[in-house]
């Protein structure tokens, strides 16, 4: 299990863990060149999901199941979310930085994501659906609680086709460190 003050000083200095499956899901520490982020001025929802949102087909929480939200997000063929990493992000989650952002339908974990958050930066790990778009309103609800609460920075790590399409880019590192910094000073 990896220590939450290691965990907390290696995201305020940018690095994050990821569990090696080929490894014997060994951790190993990253920092990519190339950060990915969602800038939370520019972040695009598409009229459709901006419907379904508004509609409450998804009821949504925070917190309201951590560890089922992590492993919800190992269910896929490959995963680096060994059971050390929920072991010490559920220790994080008890101490107050590890969040859960959820959609639930008829009281079932239907959709969601996770991350750790200190200052205002929140640094998203991972999310997962059971139910079509139910991630897409997780992360809609993410950025909203981030906006409502003066966050600063909306870290993914890397980015994929899912997270361009709201708007998330690739960053420097040298200018993913630049916002850090000023995301943790407030």
């Amino acid at each position: 299990m990896l220590e939450s003050t290691e965990l907390l000083y290696a995201y305020s200095q940018g690095y994050f863990p990821m569990a090696v499956p080929e490894d014997n899901n060994e951790i190993f520490w990253f920092k990519p060149d190339m950060r990915g982020i969602i800038p939370l001025d520019t972040f695009h929802v598409s009229k459709n999901l901006r419907r379904l949102f508004n509609k409450h087909h998804f009821d949504l929480r925070i917190n309201g199941d951590f560890e089922g939200t992590m492993r919800a997000c190992t269910e896929r063929e490959d995963t680096w979310i060994s059971e050390d990493i929920i072991e010490s992000y559920c220790k994080l989650h008890d101490m107050g930085y590890g969040f859960s952002f959820e959609t639930w339908r008829e009281d079932k974990l239907v959709g969601g994501l996770y991350g750790v958050v200190i200052g205002k930066a929140f640094f998203g790990e991972s999310m997962f659906h059971r139910e079509t778009d139910a991630s897409k309103i997780a992360l809609i609800f993410l950025v909203q609680f981030l906006k409502d609460n003066d966050f600063q920075l909306l870290d993914t790590q890397y980015i994929n086709d899912h997270l361009v399409q709201f708007g998330a880019k690739e960053v420097p590192n040298e200018q993913y460190e630049e916002m850090l910094a000023k995301a943790l000073e407030s």
